[in-house]
């Protein structure tokens, strides 16, 4: 009986994503200095580990299939193994889908491309995966891991997307709009996930390029990422991750740069952003989903990042239902010819609840910015205003904003704060924030308690 119940347990144990032992895999402890209580971050290490070099298995240049399947058969490989290192060596290699296990380390080597068909063929069954917030089943991203534990993405080579098929779905037409209204209904009414199937030929739901669902301890170190469908490094629901000397470029629709979701205890550092969207954005979650939810994004250090474009060096929302708190952004640099809106910019509106606070910027140095250098909006909704009702009013609390030794060459505002009348944004602190040229009215402010400017 003992070992009938033994039996179950690792089954349900594997089941999960989690191989029942670690074998070669080391756990490394990263502390990390911030303002707030920061836990130890762990991540996965991989350096006594065995390397499953995916031409081993069949990989082929130029054959997308036979890469495609020698690289699924590596990671098995590796997972049955108790850990290792599935190698991209060196040239191009074109793939579908490429879904990790627990204990893998994805090593795309010096000179490698791994790059990614936008067939969207390549990228059924569809996962379990979220969209703008909210839960869905919809085409699988194109690196995508469910309830692992231990991996990685790392080496000197490159990710790449192709996007002439993406591109035909940025628009937002009507069919596309009503597919999103539908997963708002689902969301809302609390439809389980597994029935919320988005893959149709009018929902055009772009995948993530990266995305990592329920999973503990990763890192992504070392790469360059090319273009991207959608949200491209997207960590949902997940704990202990580091980023590290990643160069990300991607300039389609949606493109931000990293967007944590729901997730927690993370460290951002020697990146550098090129977007078409925000550097980064801090999410966690929409509505009624996010509340059930009930798992905020905290714990999260960005510093010594480079931003050559992108919407905002930092954004948190409009999706932060569950809450964000504890972010720490420091020593970053944005480029002087960065199309961007705001260096921080925080977004809500009537129907996200949650709350935002503890969020500290220092040392930040940037050239032109066409709005601000920090912007508080409660009333974003975007194409949302009209597609779908407000359900059930809940406003977001936002508290204890600190930017500090902050300089800008050009800006429109320095702080433009849109607070609601029934609950005010309390506390933001400006110290040393400072543009060489402030063309509009310096503070633009409704519906704030204690702002103090130094």
């Amino acid at each position: 009986m003992k070992r009938f119940l033994l039996l179950i347990s690792l089954f349900f144990f594997v089941q999960s994503g989690v191989t029942a032992r670690a074998g070669c895999v080391k756990i490394n402890k990263t502390r990390v200095k911030a303002p707030f209580d920061m836990p130890e971050i762990l991540t996965p290490d991989f350096e006594n580990c065995p390397v499953f070099d995916i031409t081993r298995f069949g990989a082929l240049k130029g054959n997308k299939q036979a890469t495609t399947i020698a690289i699924e058969k590596a990671v098995d490989a590796a997972s049955i193994a108790g850990g290792g290192i599935v190698s991209i060596p060196e040239g191009e290699w074109l793939t579908g889908k490429v879904h990790l296990k627990s204990n893998v380390n994805l090593r795309i080597e010096k000179g490698a491309v791994l790059l990614f068909d936008d067939n969207p063929i390549d990228y059924l069954p569809p996962v379990p995966t979220s969209w703008e917030g909210m839960e869905c089943v919809n085409y699988s991203p194109l690196i995508y891991a469910y309830r692992c534990k231990n991996i990685a993405i790392t080496g000197k080579g490159t990710i790449k997307a192709r996007m002439d098929f993406w591109k035909n779905w940025f628009a937002r037409p009507n069919a596309h709009m009503q597919s999103l209204k539908r997963l708002y209904e689902f969301s809302y009414r609390n439809v389980p996930f597994e029935d919320r199937i988005m893959v149709n030929d009018t929902a055009h739901l772009r995948p993530h390029f990266v995305q990592f669902n329920r999973c503990e301890n990763i890192l992504i170190e070392g790469i360059s990422v090319v273009n991207s469908p959608f949200w491209t490094l997207h960590i949902y629901l997940s704990k202990n991750i580091i980023l590290r000397n990643l160069n990300v470029f991607a300039h389609g629709h949606n493109n931000d740069g990293f967007d944590p979701e729901m997730s927690q205890n993370i460290l951002v550092e020697n990146c550098v952003f090129d977007q078409g969207d925000d550097a980064i954005a801090v999410k966690s979650g929409r509505n009624q989903e996010a509340w059930r939810l009930h798992t905020p994004s905290k714990n999260i250090v960005i510093r010594n990042c480079r931003v050559k474009n992108g919407h905002q060096l930092l954004a948190i929302g409009s999706e932060l239902s569950g809450g964000v708190e504890n972010v720490f952004i420091q020593n970053c640099k944005v480029d002087d010819n960065a199309k961007m809106f705001h260096l921080v910019f925080i977004k809500t509106n009537e129907r996200r609840g949650g709350y935002v606070k503890n969020i500290y910027v220092e040392n930040i140095d940037a050239g032109h910015i066409s709005l601000g250098i920090l912007g508080v909006e409660t009333a974003v909704l975007y194409q949302w205003r009209d597609l779908v009702p407000t359900y059930e009013v809940k406003l977001t609390s936002i508290n204890n904003i600190y930017l500090k030794n902050i300089k800008c060459r050009n800006v429109e505002f320095i702080s433009r704060i849109l607070g609601q009348k029934r609950l005010p944004v309390q506390n933001v602190f400006l110290t040393n924030v400072l543009a060489d040229t402030v063309r509009g009215k310096m503070l633009i402010h409704e519906n704030v308690i204690n702002f103090i400017q130094k």
